[in-house]
């Protein structure tokens, strides 16, 4: 049996796992070990080396820190109260905006997504924040919870951004590059999100009514109140640019300032601090087990020859690189039905990685196209977090909204898929939306 036949048994077979609900981490891990032992007669002695010295390779990569260190921002940010004024600020300048509240959700979800890094923690924390005054103030059940589910997933999209972490760690690519490249397609898809929501208004007015108007004076409350927030955005963002801290080193700022923040404004005491620390261990600790999974399985696919092979076959095949990438993203979106963001960052981009850099678009160098291609799978992925049938987003906010059935929030996400993929189709268009603030800095 060749080493490519071996290579596509072993990814199909990691599929079938995910299915029948096996850990990502562990059916990695298996799949990676088959491909040591088919390629190797049986014999364990090169799995067992490899197993060996893997973890310590692995998580002995300095920059790797950011992950727990956005992690603890995230948490504190949560358990804190943080996402409350977040949301109150974008309230008090929308809130009277027929859907204006819907927007401020949009709003607090990208807020919050800027200290974060997690799109599931963004849709939790948002939706306990928000569900409850837009369904006190006559929101339908479907916008709602739509808004809320696909706002969720600018926790990942506005940086500080896990999976861009690890992007940057699989392709040796900058990690401030990846965040400043992701700032204005953020933006893109917070207002095309906003924008879906007022059109969504338009055609049924009673979908999200218009709020009471706040007062100047509450809206300047509010915004003192936000101030503190913005400013661990700033440093974190500012301070990579800036070239006074590097991205472990912000995020350790980040952190800290998170947690006083969260003391002094947000009341939080031991309860929320141990809360935060124990939350935080553990989607470490998932993150890490699922990238040493990775790690075996991408190596047992290397020895198949599988990712060369299919790069040399698409670079020789004679296809258009616009067809191959469209083809690449349409993979992603397939692959969102049965897998998590993470799972599908890990498992693919050794594969389509190599291929993208292979191929020429519109002249770019290697490096931007890096970049470029980082963000794309990013947007990507993200739509993969909300689409039917296993979004994980959808299930998040479906546990929080008890009273609106799941075929309405399944519904209520779609308007902002099309949003999605018509920023998808922007960005392949015009590359420069990412790469425009990589060029100037």
């Amino acid at each position: 049996m060749s080493g490519m036949t071996i290579g596509l048994l072993i990814f199909g077979g990691l599929l079938v796992l995910l299915a029948m609900r096996i850990h990502v981490g562990t059916g990695m891990l298996i799949g990676g070990a088959a491909g040591f032992l088919a390629m190797n007669g049986g014999d364990s002695s090169s799995l067992l080396f490899t197993l060996n010295h893997l973890a310590y390779a692995r998580l002995s990569n300095y920059d790797l820190a950011v992950i727990p260190l956005f992690m603890l921002m995230g948490q504190f940010a949560t358990h804190g109260g943080l996402s409350k004024s977040l949301f109150k600020f974008a309230a008090a300048f929308m809130g009277h905006w027929r859907g204006g509240l819907a927007m401020a959700a949009t709003g607090a979800c990208a807020g919050f997504g800027a200290i974060c890094g997690s799109s599931l923690a963004t849709a939790a924390t948002m939706a306990q924040v928000a569900l409850p005054e837009l369904r006190a103030h006559g929101y339908s059940g479907r916008l709602s919870t739509g808004t809320l589910a696909a706002a969720g997933t600018l926790g990942i999209m506005i940086p500080p951004s896990v999976p861009l972490v690890i992007y940057a760690v699989l392709t040796q690519e900058s990690i401030g590059k990846l965040f400043m490249a992701a700032v204005i397609p953020g933006l893109i898809a917070m207002t095309g999100y906003m924008l879906v929501i007022r059109i969504l208004v338009t055609l049924d007015p009673n979908a999200g009514p218009a709020g009471q108007k706040h007062s100047w004076t509450e809206r300047l409350t509010a915004t003192l109140a936000v101030l503190p927030v913005m400013g661990v955005f700033l440093v974190v963002i500012v301070g990579i640019y800036g070239g006074w801290a590097n991205p472990t080193e912000a995020a350790s700022i980040g952190a800290a300032a998170c947690g006083v923040l969260a003391m002094v404004t947000g009341g939080m005491r031991w309860k929320g601090i141990k809360a935060s620390l124990m939350g935080t261990a553990y989607a470490t600790a998932m993150i890490f087990m699922v990238l040493l999974g990775a790690d075996l399985l991408n190596t047992g696919l290397a020895i198949t020859q599988l990712p060369t092979e299919l790069a040399g076959w698409v670079k020789n095949s004679g296809m258009p690189p616009m067809a191959v990438l469209i083809a690449i993203l349409l993979v992603y979106v397939l692959l969102g039905c049965v897998m998590d963001a993470l799972a599908m960052i890990l498992l693919t981009i050794p594969i389509f990685y190599p291929m993208v850099m292979g191929l020429d678009f519109f002249g770019m160098s290697v490096p931007e196209k890096s970049v470029w291609f980082g963000i794309l799978a990013l947007m990507v992925v993200e739509i993969g977090l909300v689409h039917p049938p296993v979004g994980m987003n959808l299930f998040i906010i479906q546990k929080l909204a008890k009273d609106v059935p799941y075929m309405e929030t399944a519904k209520g996400v779609m308007p902002f898929l099309a949003s999605d993929f018509i920023r998808i189709g922007f960005l392949i268009a015009f590359p420069a939306l990412s790469l425009w603030l990589v060029r100037s800095m």
